[in-house]
């Protein structure tokens, strides 16, 4: 919950509730801990009293309406008879994807055989020696 915050914002932001609640801080986080605790309880007393209703055991994991279906209401093979049109169109664009991809690392290579043939010869300029010629990378191509 805290990683995106260093220990100076930690220090704010606590610096920030103290000033805002004085003594009441104290109260305050216990209240915010108490409203934390009955909100688990009323999730698991839920799932609890949705898992006697169904007749099966439901974890809280499974109330996502995609495991729902899949664990409750699919059997394999239906599950398997969705997945087996949508497995074809995968498989044919992954097969198209990787088809381009190749395609443009060809043309990624014969970009970096056409400047190092053409950036050979190196003019030298009046003042001193010419910078190298970069060379092409793929993701310039790209």
């Amino acid at each position: 919950m805290f990683e995106n915050l260093n220990w100076w914002e930690i220090a704010a932001l606590l610096l920030l509730a103290l000033l805002i609640f004085g003594d009441r801080l104290p109260n305050v986080i216990s209240d915010g801990l108490r409203m934390v605790r009955n909100l688990r309880a009323m999730a698991r007393n839920a799932t609890g009293d949705l898992s006697r209703e169904l007749g099966t055991d439901i974890q809280l994991e499974d109330l996502h309406p995609k495991a729902f279906i899949r664990k409750h209401l699919l059997s394999e093979e239906d599950e398997q008879a969705i997945r087996k049109p949508l497995q074809g169109v995968y498989d044919s664009l992954r097969s198209d994807v990787t088809a381009v991809h190749d395609d443009l690392k060809d043309v990624a290579k014969a970009v970096d055989l056409k400047s190092t043939a053409s950036g050979g010869a190196v003019t030298a300029t009046s003042g001193g020696t010419a910078p190298a010629p970069r060379t092409a990378s793929y993701d310039d191509a790209t």
